[in-house]
């Protein structure tokens, strides 16, 4: 590989950066997401995690809203943007399957 050119505007050097956040999505120089992806799936455990704690006696309708607002919500945001890489997408069906065991009803079932 050659080496990159530096840019800089009125004789200012622009900084290099690797990753970047803009509008909640962290792009890296090669648009692999894998960053973005780490931070939303460890968001949405803190969230269910909190869910968990505080909410045990909850019924499986009211678990089923939080969990569509609160932990799915960081899930897809975005997801037209990052969503082309399998092993990004295994992550969040980990996160899934995660969570239907925390329903009793679900607990059995692989996927829903």
């Amino acid at each position: 590989m050659g080496l990159v050119p530096n840019y800089d505007i009125n004789n200012i050097l622009l900084e290099e950066v690797k990753v970047i956040k803009d509008l909640g999505v962290c792009f890296d120089s090669i648009l692999v997401f894998d960053k973005h992806i780490c931070e939303i799936v460890n968001k949405a455990y803190m969230t269910l995690g909190i869910i968990k704690r505080n909410l045990v006696y909850i019924s499986r309708n009211c678990f089923v809203t939080l969990y569509k607002s609160l932990v799915r919500s960081h899930l897809e945001y975005a997801n037209s943007v990052w969503y082309q890489k399998e092993k990004h997408v295994d992550k969040l069906e980990r996160d899934q399957k995660r969570t239907t065991k925390l329903i009793t009803e679900l607990a059995k079932k692989t996927i829903w």
